[in-house]
């Protein structure tokens, strides 16, 4: 075996060809567009490494236990997915080495073709949970699959791709939920203890507050600040009492499940310095850090495309630089991830535990 054989440099060397024929008539690639073919490839390839890593850690989320030893695992897939993404976030870069009239000198050639078509990205959210009532249509087409279509409105690979994603099993997304849900929370499962914990959440929230308010009352130089103040803890007390009730979930027959998968995070958190929750809370972390390096990669892409034609509508027919910015604001997946953040306490006011040796280390048998 040899390095050329073993990467297959001949026939990667040969991709880069774009919209031109295999015939004589193929017109010769200039530098700058050479570059533009070999970032887009090499972000499929990111791709395809970041959509196995995110399958590992769903295949372990769905067992049931999960095996503590294993979660070391499904922290450096997701480790490696965040790493991933900060590298591809710099390719942009390069791009931006791409003058406007640089680009503008192949840009016509990719009429009709779009980011938007890339098949593995819509894997990528697909397999993370993005929900489609979250999607935005690019150019006024009713489905993000109609983009995917061949010609005619006939089938393609890309929407081969997207299918089989989408009839290949629960998200990410689903599989975090249902293994926090069977989280015990400080040592139970049971729907009332889990709701008693909430609740003492909830009243340290309070007495926090109250703290904060009587600390301020001496701070302030009127009574109608101090109420401004007030009201502004109160309100903070109220949103989290809401979140951690599940309130704003519409289906009555979800909510204690949601409460279950919330006490869970909140729990998680402020107990990660027991064995049995310190690589949880580090898995929960990376999922959020993966979210992020995507959205900064999102939030790249749109500034690189700005800077080199401005305000132009995509290749595609899309919106251009808008539907990319809206896109980084819009294609949340792990929002409790990021709401939790608001809800949880320091150390000295989180309720006492009655079970912290429960959390000892399970070893999966060999």
């Amino acid at each position: 075996m040899r390095y050329w054989e073993y990467i297959r440099v001949e026939e990667l060397l040969a991709l880069q060809s774009g919209s031109a024929t295999d015939g004589g008539d193929a017109r010769v690639r200039s530098n700058d567009e050479t570059l533009f073919i070999v970032v887009h490839q090499i972000y499929e390839l990111w791709f395809k490494l970041v959509l196995a890593e995110l399958r590992s850690v769903r295949a372990l989320l769905r067992k049931n236990p999960v095996p503590d030893q294993a979660l070391a695992d499904a922290v450096r897939s997701l480790a490696r997915v965040v790493t991933i993404f900060e590298v591809a976030t710099e390719h942009w870069r390069v791009v931006e080495t791409l003058g406007t009239r640089d680009y503008l000198a192949f840009r016509d050639a990719l009429v009709g073709a779009s980011g938007f078509q890339s098949a593995q990205m819509r894997q990528i959210e697909i397999l993370l949970g993005l929900d489609d009532e979250r999607r935005l249509s690019s150019a006024g087409e009713h489905s993000y699959k109609d983009f995917l279509r061949g010609p005619e409105g006939g089938s393609s690979p890309a929407l081969e791709r997207v299918e089989a994603e989408l009839a290949d099993g629960p998200s990410l997304k689903h599989a975090l939920g249902d293994w926090l849900s069977r989280t015990p929370i400080d040592g139970s499962t049971d729907e009332a203890d889990v709701s008693r914990y909430l609740e003492s959440f909830v009243a340290a929230h309070e007495r926090h507050a109250n703290a904060l308010c009587e600390r301020a009352r001496g701070e302030v130089s009127s009574q109608a600040d101090f109420a401004i103040i007030e009201e502004r803890y109160r309100r903070g007390v109220a949103a989290a009492a809401s979140f951690l009730r599940a309130e704003d979930v519409a289906d009555p027959a979800e909510r204690p499940k949601r409460r279950h998968i919330r006490a869970a995070l909140v729990f998680i958190e402020s107990h990660r310095e027991l064995p049995r929750l310190s690589w949880p809370r580090e898995l929960c972390e990376r999922l959020l850090a993966v979210e992020q390096a995507m959205l900064v990669w999102r939030q790249r892409h749109a500034r690189m495309v700005e800077r080199v034609i401005g305000r132009r509508p995509g290749t595609g027919g899309s919106g251009g630089v808008d539907y990319l910015d809206a896109t980084a604001l819009r294609y949340r997946v792990f929002d409790e991830l990021w709401t939790v953040r608001t809800v949880l306490l320091q150390a000295t006011s989180v309720p006492a535990m009655s079970h912290a040796d429960d959390y000892r280390l399970r070893v999966e048998d060999d």
